[in-house]
């Protein structure tokens, strides 16, 4: 009995030791962060605190300095890390890179990650590739940190996920000029919060100039004028989104989403040379036409 014991007690110390040397390496390794960016929330967010719009069009941002300073201030919260790269998370049509994002993923340490875009501009799949690299990134002990940049309440299930395989998330967010833009799950779900404020993204942001609309010097064109190149901006707009697209515009009939409906003034009145600002005749005659050719392929 005396020897099974004896040979228990080497067992245990034997075990003891496993566990203090594998401890011991786990001090050793070095911690490792990432950074997440939501793109759309990230635009949306700076451009109103800091151009007073949501709308891209309206304003530049310099992505590059952005997101030095993004991982500069990440030196300086994870002080003993060193950081893996950062992921860009945002829309496009088709997933096919805009030029803009072509020069964002050929950055250093960036990772682009494109969702798609729906008829109305919005995001579409974006929360889901946030998650899988979150989770798989935690689950193989690739990160212990996670700055995420976002706001939307379905981004709680990646913050779980990851959570889950002991990476702690991190939620960084940009002040809102009233009220707030995460979602209040989200906060309650993550490790710790910070909020970056105005000073600290107005050097990467500009407003460009506003368009300005001279009274038509043209000749004015007929509605049916109006009406064909409605027709025509519709086939390239169907050519270019897909029936996927024409399938979710069909559901707003008659009336066309803000955006589309501005690009499609601005397209025509490229094509007509001919401003139709305050023509209400015309800009019905062109959102007819453009109707009519998308109801006809369908």
């Amino acid at each position: 009995m005396n020897d099974d014991l004896l040979a228990l007690a080497a067992r245990i110390d034997r075990t003891n030791e496993l566990l203090h040397r594998m401890l011991a390496e786990v001090a050793k390794t070095p911690s490792t962060h990432a950074i997440f960016v939501d793109a759309g929330y990230l635009y949306a967010a700076v451009g109103r605190l800091a151009a007073g719009t949501e709308d891209r069009r309206s304003f530049d941002l310099d992505a590059e300095g952005l997101i030095d300073a993004l991982i500069d201030k990440a030196r300086t919260i994870f002080a003993d890390s060193r950081l893996l790269r950062v992921y860009w998370y945002d829309g496009a049509r088709r997933r096919i890179h805009t030029a803009e994002q072509q020069s964002i993923a050929e950055l250093p340490d960036v990772k682009v990650r494109l969702g798609n875009l729906n008829a109305n501009n919005q995001q579409k799949g974006v929360d889901s590739l946030i998650r899988t690299d979150l989770e798989s990134l935690a689950r193989h002990r690739a990160i212990s940190d996670a700055a995420l940049i976002g706001g939307d309440e379905d981004l709680v299930s990646a913050v779980e996920a990851a959570q889950g395989y002991g990476a702690r998330v991190h939620l960084w967010g940009i002040e809102a000029p009233e009220g707030r833009n995460q979602a209040e799950p989200l906060l309650w779900e993550v490790d710790s919060q910070r909020t970056f404020d105005l000073d600290f993204f107005k050097p990467y942001v500009s407003r460009r100039a506003a368009a300005t609309y001279d009274a038509p010097t043209g000749a004015r064109p007929s509605r049916e004028d109006v009406r064909f190149v409605g027709a025509q901006i519709a086939a390239k707009w169907l050519a270019s989104r897909g029936r996927e697209s024409l399938q979710e515009l069909l559901h707003s009939h008659p009336y066309l989403p803000g955006s589309v409906d501005q690009d499609l003034l601005v397209e025509a009145e490229g094509l007509l040379q001919y401003s139709m600002r305050g023509q209400a005749d015309l800009r019905r005659a062109l959102r007819d036409g453009f109707w009519e050719h998308l109801r006809a392929q369908y």
